[in-house]
């Protein structure tokens, strides 16, 4: 009986020293895997440059993107996707992000072949690029004070200005001319991420307005008119109202002339180019 014993403890060691061995070439895979990933970011998109494959990947991002980023890429319930190179993300990482997934999000892993996912992330970088052509006219200078008297309490360029709007140091980078013409004369029409209007009704009848920030179910942060970040639970709430219209005026031609939009566009396109300065 002792041998018995003996021999059952020693394949028990064998077997347990096996799932040890198991257990770290699995781990030393997962590391090997995870600094493959972070290396991606020089992979080059095989489609770079490809119109065919942009025009494919706008196809599929319209069934397959378009419900939560947009028609035009630039948010609804997911953020603006049109900023990404902007911002320095590789062709590589958007790439893995799409096939992943964001954890923790309602944004969904990929099972789609690797050609579709490239051609998706070609169509996405073809949106992102502006040509600066678009922007040579105007005064830059005179667009400067234009900003300064019009724009600057909501909006920063450079690290000056408020906060309650985007920063525009790098606008012209990511929108076209047609599109911050858009922005500018008919600010309503297209609302990021993060900059949507809610009116906020307290339990003693006050109404606080502001651009929404985050929400669960059982809170709200938003930012209001005086630019202090504010978070209050539903609870305190008596009403939480989405509104439709952005915060920001409509800047018609009778306020704000085709000339000095064209000002005010080259400015920002300077703070754009000496932002990208080394």
């Amino acid at each position: 009986m002792g041998s018995i014993n003996l021999e059952r403890h020693r394949l028990a060691r064998g077997r347990l020293a096996r799932v040890r061995v198991a257990l770290v070439c699995g781990l030393m895979a997962l590391l090997v895997q995870a600094g493959a990933r972070a290396g991606q970011d020089g992979v080059v998109n095989p489609f770079e440059g490809d119109a065919a494959a942009r025009r494919a990947g706008a196809a599929l991002y319209d069934t397959r993107c378009a419900e939560c980023h947009g028609a035009d890429a630039k948010g609804i319930s997911g953020p603006d996707l049109t900023a990404l190179w902007e911002v320095g993300t590789s062709d590589a990482r958007v790439f893995e992000t799409i096939r992943l997934g964001r954890p923790g999000s309602i944004m969904p892993s990929s099972s789609a072949p690797d050609d579709e996912i490239w051609a998706v992330v070609a169509y996405l970088k073809g949106i992102s690029t502006v040509l600066p052509v678009e922007f040579v006219t105007g005064d830059a200078d005179r667009g400067r004070e234009i900003f300064g008297s019009m724009c600057v309490r909501c909006h920063r360029v450079n690290g000056r200005g408020g906060h309650l709007g985007p920063d525009l140091s790098r606008v012209t980078r990511t929108r076209s001319r047609v599109r911050l013409t858009q922005a500018i004369r008919e600010p309503s029409a297209s609302v990021a991420v993060g900059y949507r209007t809610v009116t906020l009704t307290l339990r003693d009848g006050r109404q606080i307005r502001g651009v929404k920030k985050r929400e669960d179910v059982f809170s709200l942060q938003l930012v209001d008119t005086d630019e202090r970040l504010q978070g209050y639970l539903r609870a305190d709430l008596a009403s939480v109202r989405d509104v439709a219209e952005s915060l920001m005026p409509v800047f018609g031609s009778d306020r704000l002339s085709d000339g000095d939009l064209d000002d005010l566009l080259r400015f920002l396109a300077s703070a754009s180019e000496a932002d990208a300065a080394p």
